[in-house]
């Protein structure tokens, strides 16, 4: 299963140092750029630690809820678009995936499918 912006053909490699997905907070616009940040703003929202082991940090909702997050330890290098996908569905309000212009720069991505290989 891979993650294509609708309308778009699939990149034929990963995307240049110059343009990379970012995860962003919508409330202040912050980018999720470590685990530790991810974890503070969707701890604020009902999420908390459920399981971890050396390579998977899993969260939950704490209200008992069904809904599990499953996020890499190693957040800078292995996170991945299919990471965000997950959280941008289970918090449609909170958080929104865009491409990183370098510098900081962000801007929009038009809306997420899923395409079944």
């Amino acid at each position: 299963m891979q993650l294509q912006a609708a309308g778009e053909p699939l990149p034929a490699s990963a995307p240049s140092p110059s343009q990379r997905k970012a995860l962003v907070y919508v409330p202040t616009g912050e980018m999720m750029a470590s685990l530790g940040a991810l974890e503070r703003r969707l701890a604020a929202h009902g999420w908390e630690r459920y399981y971890e082991n050396r390579a998977v940090v899993q969260l939950h909702r704490r209200d008992g809820g069904a809904d599990l997050i499953a996020q890499p330890r190693d957040f800078a290098a292995v996170f991945r678009s299919t990471h965000m996908y997950v959280i941008v569905v289970k918090n449609r309000d909170l958080f929104r995936s865009s491409t990183s212009q370098g510098q900081g720069q962000l801007t929009a991505d038009r809306s997420v499918s899923i395409i079944a290989a």
